[in-house]
């Protein structure tokens, strides 16, 4: 069971490369106050930044579009919620499939793997013309 929320951040940003770095550092100082270990604050940094950039490179491609963080702690868990109204994913277990990319060799197509292999949880959810919204959960054991 969840337990109830503790705290909450919202942000929207314009999907620009240079936003990839405001989203990490927005979401690890949020995450700061629950006292995380080097490896933990590392491992979020790293899964936002992946899916950040999915937003950027896929979602909204050759156009700006906004990404929509939304991070929230309940107890020493934190979720973190990145959402963007992109092209979406047509087949989201495909897109998952470790070495997957629909950008041929300028991608390496490790963007979820590195996302799941970081958090303790990942969930995607797309809609062709809609959108993707990424689900993270990561249990913070603390210093």
């Amino acid at each position: 069971m969840k337990e109830a929320k503790t705290n909450e951040m919202r942000l929207v940003l314009e999907s620009r490369s240079q936003n990839e770095g405001v989203a990490r550092i927005a979401v690890s100082g949020f995450v700061s106050t629950l006292d995380p270990t080097i490896e933990e604050i590392n491992d979020i940094k790293t899964a936002v930044s992946e899916a950040v950039t999915n937003c950027i490179v896929h979602a909204y491609e050759d156009t700006v579009g906004k990404i929509y963080i939304t991070c929230s702690m309940h107890g020493k868990s934190v979720y973190i919620k990145i959402k963007d109204n992109g092209c979406g994913i047509s087949d989201i277990e495909k897109a998952m499939t470790p070495l997957y990319t629909t950008k041929g060799d300028e991608r390496s197509g490790l963007g979820f793997a590195v996302m799941e292999s970081f958090m303790d949880s990942l969930r995607v959810r797309s809609v062709c013309g809609k959108g993707t919204t990424v689900y993270m959960k990561k249990n913070i054991s603390g210093k």
